[in-house]
C-alpha cells in the first residue's frame, strides 16, 4: 500500500509541476504577444499609446517618403476604410513598395503615428526570388 501511495503522490506532483510550468510560460509571453490589427480596427477601437501590436494592410500609393537622415521613412498603411501613418528607421525589405502588403510591428506614439520597429513585406503565392526568376526566364528562352 505504501508503494501505491508514493506513486500516486508522485503523479500528482508531476501534474502540478506541468501546470505550473505552463502558467509561467504564458505569464512570461504575455508582454511579447503582438496582436495583428488593421487601420480600421484601430480607428474603431484605439490602442493605448506604447502598447506593442502588429499593423497590417497595404502601403498607400504615393505615400512613401524618405526623410533627410537617409534611414527613416514615412508611409501610410491602409485598408478598405482607414489609413494610419507609419514611421520606420532601418533597412526596408526588398519587397517593400507602394500598393503591396506590409506587416509592421511597433506601437503608437502620443501623436497617433505608428512607430515601427520591424517591417515585413508580404507577397502573393506567385512570388519568386529575383535570382530564380532570372534563371527561369533564361531557361525558357533557351528552350
Amino acid at each position: 500500500m505504501k508503494a501505491k501511495h508514493q506513486r500516486l503522490t508522485l503523479a500528482i506532483l508531476a501534474v502540478i509541476a506541468v501546470i505550473g510550468a505552463g502558467f509561467l510560460a504564458l505569464y512570461g509571453l504575455r508582454d511579447n504577444a503582438a496582436l495583428f490589427r488593421t487601420p480600421s480596427e484601430i480607428a474603431a477601437a484605439p490602442v493605448p499609446v506604447g502598447q506593442a501590436f502588429r499593423l497590417g494592410g497595404m502601403v498607400a500609393d504615393g505615400s512613401i517618403e524618405h526623410l533627410p537622415d537617409g534611414v527613416t521613412i514615412r508611409f501610410l498603411v491602409e485598408d478598405e476604410t482607414a489609413s494610419l501613418p507609419v514611421l520606420y528607421s532601418g533597412i526596408t525589405p526588398d519587397l517593400f513598395q507602394e500598393n503591396s502588403g506590409v506587416v509592421a510591428e511597433g506601437a503608437l506614439n502620443a501623436g497617433g503615428i505608428f512607430v515601427a520597429e520591424t517591417i515585413l513585406a508580404k507577397h502573393d503565392e506567385n512570388y519568386m526570388p529575383p535570382e530564380l526568376a532570372e534563371r527561369n526566364l533564361g531557361g525558357e528562352a533557351s528552350q
